[in-house]
């Protein structure tokens, strides 16, 4: 047994505690440290140093047989690096992420603060002192290299641990995380489908642009350190691991090592960062963003030059994204979400230029339209009834410019544009599923599995008990289940509470339409002529800074929910919290357009008998008709949202950066006799922010999809400000990356995650709500039927659509008409029931048919391209030959 081991159970013993109480730590800290560290000497080679003969003894007792089966036939050749990110590259300018020997590279960085003042240090936790002394001794025991900085400030001292990890501990880790490693260069073409339908028609690309140093495509195995000779450039130790890698290693070791009990879950760098042991953990950037002066050759710039010159800035808008060079700094998960945003974007093009096309026809239809001309002809001929109990009678010729702005929004282009948009929607997730597929195996993912998850921090930490784990065998926090679902239960009714909340507010909403209306009207002013409107407008803007504030408060609310639910793995925990803030955020932005749509003026009544709410009467669609209500509704809270959000990502990560710098370096003093002109990278990525992660982003996104696909009906030109707004999105999101965030640890990923079932049940959705909006808010059913049994000229149309008020009504006040299809007794005519059966059936045909175009669509439509499958089985095949070759030497 380790020499370590044997001291600790010594120390155990003689404190008086029994042995067996501490074996499993025992155990653990030999699995953990001791069994690496000694399969990592066995490693080292004769190339590297590795403690005299003592250590060059114990390799060849224990080295394993070189395995001669060949995974790839390949020819290694030296000029190809893996690890730049360009074959033959230029020579870079000096890398300053290394340790003072200048060759010793920094793969990662912790930090933690003290205060200047000794006493306040002396009774700062001396726990939290043992934790980081443990910890990083530990972090030694694995083999990594260590080298302290400081910085001193006004008040605070900053103490900086920079980490690098050597040959054979990357390559052991390599091999136990499974990092896939190059066998040969992939020769073929990576092009972009609106590139290839561009190049078909013979159309220059106008969004193509060069983008210095592409990264190289490689067929790739999982790293076995038994045949290293094989993977391509293993010659070359500098670069053989890519930067993003050997993060990874880091990463995993800093989350894996213990710092105290193991029982107690007192492992890894989240829980100390909880615990405000450090401050700080993260890799570095490569160096600065700006493109250095005087201008050197492009092929010599950094990677982080490359992505903010050709990518982040906003000279780069119609540009495609250089998704590659993206995966090759930030990984797969964030590289996956912009190519999703720029996939996303490229499709909304046509999807507006139809949209925009419909819109227009409106104006067509505003000069031609027979019964627009009827009623802005009629002057006195149609006088209305009160649209409040206070209010007086109007002329319907009143409202010629209202009714022919409902034209733009109101036509028959509407039917087509919505079931356009509902088969866009469906074609839209089946590409991108393809495109998706192509990505994921580009990238080496299209077979990841994520290892066992370890157990959340802040799960460790609160975790009543523990219990040993089927699989390990190793102790571990536990919460009860039973305990969990009434957690789960208690949360749901929290949503439901917070949704009741939603409803109450919308009702506020709905009272404060009403009674502005009659306060404006009352009055003798300018503006009694447009109380509705007035009232209308107003309520929409004050429904979307309530929409706004329940936002912010249900997501900190969502929060404490999912902690307080105990979920043991990250991922669980975060499609808990997707799925809790989804449900919230859906009711929250869609109820309003779903009551102007579906509900408003539907129980209003007739004259004589209005329905009341509280004492006031129901409220009526506009003079415009409710369709011209709802577009007015969608424009200012979709394209409002979209301002408020893009000046908060442009202004307020400029504020917390400029603030967060200002505070780290005033006062900023010389540390241990070090005199720099410039800041230390380390020093410089820690006055960044901390990468947010990309929830909020994807929210944004799945919310905007919902309004142009769901709502599209009463809205064709949802798509053009979704367009637009995408564009300067990708650029917020991409300068908030590069320049203003620390660079965040790679995470792998295959898909969307959760997301893309969302995105599917808004798609489904969006069916019913347009089927539903052309059936009975829309007059494209009143004036077919209208167009068919009585006038195909829609002559006398607007007659067809007004009912007399009651004679009981009219002996009291002045005979008037409104909307809707009763006779003077107030009961409804034949015509409303005949219109009722086509509604429905309309509902019933058009589901049915975009549901089938749409199943026929993902028939036709492979998940996977045919070229990618080919690739899959190719590898797939030489991995079985390479393993039938094993089988055959070992026998």
């Amino acid at each position: 047994m380790h020499i370590f081991s044997l001291l600790l159970i010594h120390n155990h013993i003689h404190r008086g505690k029994h042995f067996f109480s501490y074996g499993i730590e025992v155990f653990q800290y030999q699995r953990l440290f001791v069994v690496p560290l000694q399969q990592i000497l066995l490693m080292e080679d004769n190339g590297v140093p590795a403690g005299g003969r003592r250590r060059r003894r114990m390799r060849r007792r224990g080295e394993p047989r070189e395995d001669s089966a060949t995974l790839i036939a390949m020819e290694t050749e030296v000029e190809k690096n893996y690890g730049s990110v360009t074959t033959n590259a230029p020579v870079q300018p000096p890398d300053r992420n290394v340790f003072s020997d200048g060759s010793t590279r920094i793969d990662f960085v912790l930090v933690w603060e003290e205060p200047m003042n000794s006493q306040v240090e002396a009774s700062s936790s001396p726990a939290h002192r043992e934790w980081r002394e443990v910890f990083l001794q530990k972090l030694k025991n694995c083999g990594l290299l260590q080298e302290q900085k400081e910085v001193l400030q006004k008040k605070t001292k900053i103490r900086f641990v920079l980490l690098s990890a050597p040959w054979s501990v990357l390559c052991f880790y390599a091999e136990d995380i499974s990092l896939r490693v190059p066998l040969q260069v992939v020769s073929s073409p990576v092009t972009n489908w609106s590139a290839q339908v561009l190049s078909r028609l013979s159309i220059p690309n106008p969004f193509h642009q060069d983008v210095p140093n592409p990264p190289p495509d490689f067929y790739t195995c999982q790293f076995r350190n038994n045949k290293i000779q094989r993977f391509l450039g293993s010659n070359n130790r500098d670069t053989f691991f890519k930067t993003t890698q050997r993060h990874q290693v880091l990463y995993e070791i800093l989350a894996r090592t213990p710092y105290g009990s193991m029982k107690r879950g007192e492992v890894g760098i989240d829980r100390l960062l909880n615990e405000g042991v450090f401050t700080a953990a993260y890799p570095l950037h490569e160096g600065g963003f700006q493109l250095p002066t005087p201008p050197v050759p492009l092929q010599s710039l950094a990677l982080r030059q490359i992505l903010y010159s050709y990518w982040a800035t906003w000279s780069s808008w119609r540009s495609y994204q250089p998704l590659d060079h993206i995966r090759e700094y930030f990984g797969e998960k964030i590289a996956l979400y912009f190519a999703w945003l720029g996939f996303y974007t490229g499709w909304l093009l046509p999807a507006s230029l139809v949209g925009t096309v419909v819109f227009l026809f409106g104006f067509w239809l505003m000069a031609t339209d027979v019964p627009t001309q009827e009623l802005c002809n009629s002057r006195n001929s149609f006088t209305m009834c009160p649209l409040c109990n206070i209010c007086s009678v109007w002329n319907y010729s009143d409202i010629c410019s209202t009714f022919k702005v409902g034209l733009l929004f109101d036509n028959g282009g509407t039917v087509f544009f919505s079931a356009f948009m509902s088969l866009w929607a469906v074609t839209f997730l089946e590409f991108w599923k393809r495109t998706c597929s192509t990505l994921s195996h580009r990238w080496d993912c299209s077979e990841f599995q994520d290892i066992e998850e370890r157990p959340r921090p802040e799960f460790t930490a609160m975790a009543p008990m523990t219990i040993r784990n089927p699989v390990t065998g190793i102790e571990e926090p536990h919460f009860p289940a039973n305990k969990r679902i009434n957690r789960t239960l208690t949360g749901c009714m929290a949503i439901i509470v917070m949704v009741a909340v939603v409803l109450i507010f919308l009702m506020a909403i709905i009272l404060y339409r009403t009674i502005l209306t009659i306060i404006i009207d009352k009055s003798d002013t300018v503006l009694n002529g447009f109380a509705a409107r007035i009232a209308s407008i107003t309520g929409s803007v004050l429904n979307l800074l309530v929409i706004l504030m329940l936002s912010k408060v249900y997501t900190s609310l969502a929060h404490i929910l999912t902690r307080w639910e105990m979920h043991r793995t990250q991922s669980k925990y975060e499609d808990m919290f997707v799925l809790k803030v989804f449900i919230f955020q859906f009711i929250n932005f869609y109820s309003s357009p779903v009551y102007i749509a579906f509900f408003k003026g539907r129980f209003v009544g007739y004259p004589g008998k209005y329905n009341t709410l509280l004492g006031v009467r129901n409220e009526d669609c506009g003079a415009g008709g409710c369709l011209v209500e709802l577009a007015q509704e969608l424009l200012v809270i979709m394209v409002g949202k979209q301002l408020i959000n893009n000046m908060q990502e442009f202004i307020l990560p400029k504020l917390k950066s400029w603030w967060q710098k200002r505070n780290r370096r005033g006062g900023r003093g010389e540390g241990k006799g070090e005199e720099e002109e410039e800041v230390c990278p380390w020093e410089a990525d820690y006055q960044l922010l901390v990468c947010e992660g990309l929830f909020s982003e994807y929210l944004e996104m799945v919310i905007q999809f919902g309004f142009i696909t769901i709502f599209v009906a009463a809205f064709p030109l949802a798509p053009l400000f979704a367009l637009i707004n995408n564009w300067v999105e990708i650029r917020l999101d991409a300068q908030k990356f590069v320049t203003e965030y620390r660079r965040p640890v790679v995470e792998r990923a295959q898909d969307l995650g959760v997301w893309l079932p969302i995105l599917q049940l808004i798609t489904h959705v969006a069916v019913f709500s347009n089927a539903f909006l052309i059936a009975f808010t829309s007059s494209f059913l009143p004036r077919l039927y209208y167009r068919h049994t009585r006038d195909s000229n829609l002559s006398g149309f607007i007659n067809f659509t007004l009912a007399t008020s009651p004679s009981n009504y009219s002996q009291q006040h002045t005979r008037c008409r409104y909307l809707d299809l009763r006779d003077e007794e107030g009961n409804y005519l034949p015509e409303y029931y005949h219109l009722l059966a086509i509604r429905l059936a309309f509902v019933i045909v058009f589901e049915h048919v975009v549901f089938f175009i749409g199943r026929m669509i993902d028939l036709m439509v492979p998940d996977v391209p045919e070229d990618v499958e080919i690739k899959i089985k190719r590898e797939h095949y030489l991995a079985k030959e390479a393993l039938a070759e094993n089988q055959v030497q070992k026998t």
